[in-house]
């Protein structure tokens, strides 16, 4: 494992500190290695949700939804689950 000295503001190492006394974290090092790895994540999920972004840019204008259409769909499937006994959609949709 390699070693990196850091160099943080008063209130900064502070702050470190308080977290360690909270028992959530053996030490320094161990308190930043998780922030380290909370950032990581976050970033891997920002990045995801500006794929999926643009993505959905990429895909062209939207048609028009027929909102009517869709309830009529959803009755229809509630109704023959309801006909069929079934308490949950285990039909797939069409």
């Amino acid at each position: 494992m390699a070693t990196m000295n850091i160099s943080l503001p008063d209130p900064m190492r502070d702050g470190v500190e308080a977290q360690i006394k909270t028992g959530h974290y053996a030490n320094n090092s161990d308190y930043l290695r998780d922030l380290i790895r909370k950032d990581q994540r976050n970033s891997e999920k920002t990045q995801a949700m500006q794929d999926a972004i643009t993505l959905g840019f990429a895909s062209g204008k939207a048609e028009k939804t027929d909102l009517q259409a869709i309830k009529q769909r959803a009755k229809n499937r509630r109704a023959l689950f309801l006909k069929k006994g079934l308490k949950k959609a285990s039909i797939k949709p069409s």
